[in-house]
């Protein structure tokens, strides 16, 4: 099974540093080849020997002039990611803050799992963060 996962962004640039420095395995390289402003990215963390990867995550200018309402909720397929741990966790929430993102829905635990939680990215697109391994 292939993943392919778009993000709009009001500003490509914004979001290509706010997903980078959050996820520091990503990468974006711009595709001049399409009539839009379009990002293709690498998740190494996502990557095995499968050409194409199994896992594509690209970035594209909002092709509307406005983000979604903040209070609708999460009214879309939201995509989560995952660190390692709940340190790692709280690492990168302390990143979505300080880059200009914002918690969408608190950390909670998930019995038996670990821990899951939402943010808005800069551009105002709900994700995702759970953890990998689980500590009682």
């Amino acid at each position: 099974m292939h993943l392919y996962i778009e993000i709009q962004a009001t500003i490509p640039s914004r979001a290509i540093t706010f997903y980078t420095t959050i996820f520091p395995s990503w990468s974006f390289q711009k595709d001049d080849s399409l009539p839009i402003e379009y990002y293709r990215g690498t998740l190494s963390q996502f990557s095995s020997s499968s050409s194409p990867p199994a896992t594509a995550i690209n970035i594209l200018k909002r092709p509307v002039p406005q983000t979604p309402d903040p209070m609708q909720g999460t009214n879309a397929f939201v995509c989560s990611f995952p660190v390692e741990d709940e340190t790692a966790f709280d690492i990168l929430q302390g990143k979505v803050l300080e880059l200009g993102g914002k918690i969408a829905m608190e950390k909670f635990p998930v019995p038996g799992r670990g821990w899951h939680g939402y943010f808005l990215d800069t551009e105002g697109n709900t994700f995702g963060v759970f953890t990998t391994t689980y500590r009682e």
